[in-house]
């Protein structure tokens, strides 16, 4: 079975997907009750509630005509009008129903890898976010609301993350769907969460079909593209360390998430007039079946040219990998590819799970010292405001639970909805809520950088920060300019 993710909540079966659910009450485990309700319960109560309060309104209603009717034929006539106008002013003031929105409660629903190879991505930005909300919750929430987050595994594959955001907003009702993780999940679940008008907010990924020109409404996100962090990995591989034209290779999984990062570097390759022609070896997702990608790169870095009648040099010798991976399957390339001697610049995007990259590192016997990993949040440790926000909160409601990139990713995204919701007050419904985003500029969370949305810009970052291992497994700020 599916193993818990952070947060302790109870595990339940969902009607459509039957993956395992986690509802937690800002990081804090949901009561029984809350957490068990079947999808049928849930709208018979909602229906009787309707009912009750429709006919409490009629039932003014009657009264009120009743008590104004004078006992003639014509003064009952009349009174008609009244009658309608009443009607009319109650249909008016009831409150439109938000699903996911209850008086006292706001919904929210995330589905990640909780099992699997890539399990530490999804754990991690979930308690994040749990962590995020729990600090709202015990300063009185949103508006009188508190954050709730209905938390699906995944797996880390398409299809199950389709499934399961169909629960979510169908089933389940949730407000909106918030800090998914990964690419090929996304590309599946998208189509369906913008079909039904839900948005889709703080996605642990730096694709491009979550960055369309013009941007799609109801999309919006926190951290930098990964075109945005392999423009930093080719500005400092070539204007820093000098690496001359086809000494890149890249190592990226078979996939969309792949894609992304492969074509963002060669994109910037272009822009700086070098050549595009790079070498790409890659594994299948959810593998470890790196033999072959590590075979490639040594065959392409022996490879050998002739420059005089008895002299050969290295056609292009490997000078740098940019890894676009997760973390198992990149420490065990980084792992063969040591042991084939080739001395490379070894460079992560953050997606790979930079903790989890250190601990698998450290658990195959490889010296860390010297592997790259961008990132799209500053590091854990800063003394940035923010920062020590995170920090706090961390170890007051998570005690047992150590800092981490990912997770600081996961609070930032959680607080930066909560500023958005803030902004709308208590009547607050999807549309408002976009509208609203679309107008936060300049919002200063203390991280190091202001974030801000407009009409035609929902990346709220587009800062990387760059960090290297130490021998120790630590990972220490670079300068990459």
């Amino acid at each position: 079975a599916p193993s818990a993710a952070f947060g302790s909540a109870p595990i339940v079966a969902g009607p459509r997907t039957s993956q395992a659910m986690q509802l937690t009450y800002g990081g804090q485990p949901a009561p029984p009750e809350a957490a068990g309700h079947a999808p049928s319960r849930r709208k018979m109560i909602y229906a009787a509630g309707a009912g009750v309060a429709a006919a409490l309104v009629l039932i003014g209603v009657f009264a009120l005509t009743r008590g104004r009717a004078a006992p003639g034929d014509g003064d009952r006539s009349r009174s008609a009008p009244g009658a309608s106008a009443s009607l009319a002013a109650a249909a008016r003031t009831a409150a439109p129903v938000v699903h996911g929105v209850t008086a006292d409660s706001i919904t929210l629903g995330m589905s990640a890898a909780f099992s699997g190879a890539s399990r530490e991505l999804g754990n991690r930005m979930k308690l994040g976010l749990d962590t995020a909300f729990a600090a709202i919750n015990e300063a009185g929430g949103v508006a009188g609301r508190s954050l709730k987050l209905l938390a699906l595994d995944d797996g880390y594959e398409g299809k199950r993350a389709l499934a399961n955001v169909q629960e979510l907003i169908t089933d389940r009702n949730v407000f909106a769907i918030i800090g998914n993780v990964g690419t090929p999940t996304t590309v599946e679940a998208l189509p369906y969460v913008l079909s039904r008008k839900v948005l889709f907010f703080g996605a642990f990924t730096g694709s491009k079909i979550l960055r369309r020109d013009p941007p799609d409404r109801y999309v919006f996100n926190y951290r930098a593209s990964y075109e945005d962090e392999t423009a930093k990995m080719v500005n400092y591989l070539i204007d820093v360390k000098k690496v001359p034209d086809h000494g890149i290779v890249v190592f990226a999984q078979h996939d969309s998430y792949g894609d992304a990062g492969y074509d963002g570097a060669t994109k910037m390759l272009r822009k700086k007039g070098r050549s595009d022609e790079v070498l790409r070896v890659g594994y299948e997702r959810n593998t470890l079946d790196v033999d072959d990608a590590v075979a490639r790169v040594v065959d392409y870095h022996s490879a050998t040219v002739r420059v005089g009648p008895n002299d050969y040099t290295r056609k292009h010798p490997v000078k740098a990998v940019i890894l676009v991976g997760t973390y198992k399957a990149s420490a065990k390339f980084i792992q063969k590819l040591r042991e084939r001697k080739i001395d490379a610049i070894l460079i992560n995007v953050s997606f790979v799970g930079s903790t989890a990259l250190a601990e698998e590192l450290k658990e195959l016997g490889v010296n860390p010292a010297g592997v790259i990993v961008t990132q799209v949040v500053p590091h854990f440790d800063s003394g940035a405001t923010g920062i020590i926000r995170y920090r706090e909160a961390l170890k007051k409601f998570h005690p047992d639970q150590q800092p981490d990139f990912i997770s600081l990713e996961g609070y930032i995204v959680g607080q930066l909805f909560a500023e958005g919701l803030r902004r709308v007050g208590r009547d607050v419904d999807t549309e408002k809520l976009v509208d609203t985003l679309e107008h936060i500029q300049d919002h200063d969370p203390g991280t190091g950088s202001a974030l801000g949305f407009s009409p035609s810009q929902h990346q709220a970052s587009h800062k990387v920060w760059g960090t290297m291992l130490d021998e120790q497994g630590a990972f220490r700020s670079i300068d990459m300019e």
